[in-house]
């Protein structure tokens, strides 16, 4: 089966010269120009929380991605899952950085990435999970990819300027992500028995996590649709379980979370407002 189609300004407040551990030196603002301006009606509050919870699974997820280097099954994807967790964590650069200019506190991208403890953050359970074997990993792809998806389509007409243009910047990038995802699912599914056992016990995995995402937002047609189509091209079960309590937003978090961001922080923790 062919897998090639599956499916038919934050500039201000940084000064030259002001470099940090996440970020390094010489990247210019993709969003330069945008009116960074609270328009009139936007709670400011709801706003930041949504653009740090946003933050925080690119983050999670980058990290997440980044632990493939030198592990990936071939070059080519490793390399390609880098890529990808190079784009989750702008989109957490910029998300940031708007929750930072609306939440009263005026604190940069590295203050939310590396000296907020585990409790305070919210991202989505699925994402903090070790990540197992590769088709784990582009399950989890798959159905995180489809879900941020969907909510940045919803975010592009955000009342909020900046918050509009980080989602339309993201759709093209996440778009991606889900084909890439998309693709290796229906290749492992629909390749040898070995890789078809593998690729429906990933699925399984990430079927109780569902409802967690359509809580955190309701993206439940869209997402099911798109998983639904890849599964049955793939040859596999639509990725369904029993529901887990507790939810990544509200602050339950698993046990993973803390050792993650102890390897995430460790540096930027040993030398605060170093630069390089």
């Amino acid at each position: 089966m062919s897998d090639d189609h599956v499916y038919l300004s934050l500039a201000e407040g940084h000064e030259s010269g002001d470099e940090r551990w996440a970020f390094g030196t010489g990247f210019e603002d993709p969003l330069y120009g945008v009116d960074t301006a609270v328009p009139d009606g936007v709670d400011t509050a709801e706003l930041a929380a949504s653009c740090l919870a946003l933050g925080d699974d690119a983050l999670v997820s980058t990290q997440r991605l980044a632990e493939w280097t030198t592990r990936a099954p071939e070059l080519e994807e490793e390399v390609a899952l880098a890529n990808i967790g190079l784009d989750l964590l702008g989109q957490a650069r910029l998300l940031y950085a708007r929750c930072g200019q609306v939440d009263g506190t005026g604190r940069g991208e590295d203050a939310y990435a590396y000296f907020r403890d585990a409790e305070d953050f919210r991202p989505v359970r699925l994402a903090e999970l070790p990540n197992g074997d590769f088709a784990f990993c582009v399950a989890r792809l798959l159905v995180l990819s489809s879900w941020r998806l969907a909510h940045f389509h919803h975010l592009t007409a955000s009342p909020d300027p900046v918050l509009a243009a980080i989602a339309a910047k993201g759709v093209k990038e996440l778009t991606y992500h889900r084909q890439y995802a998309a693709e290796w699912v229906v290749r492992l599914g629909d390749g040898t028995e070995e890789s078809h056992r593998r690729m429906r016990a990933a699925l399984e995995q990430v079927g109780p996590y569902l409802d967690e995402l359509f809580t955190a937002y309701d993206a439940q047609e869209e997402v099911a649709a798109v998983l639904r189509q890849v599964t049955q091209a793939a040859g596999l079960p639509f990725p369904a379980g029993q529901s887990l309590p507790g939810a990544g937003r509200d602050g339950d978090h698993t046990e993973h979370l803390a050792l993650l961001l102890a390897e995430l922080q460790s540096v930027a923790r040993a030398h605060p407002e170093a630069t390089w």
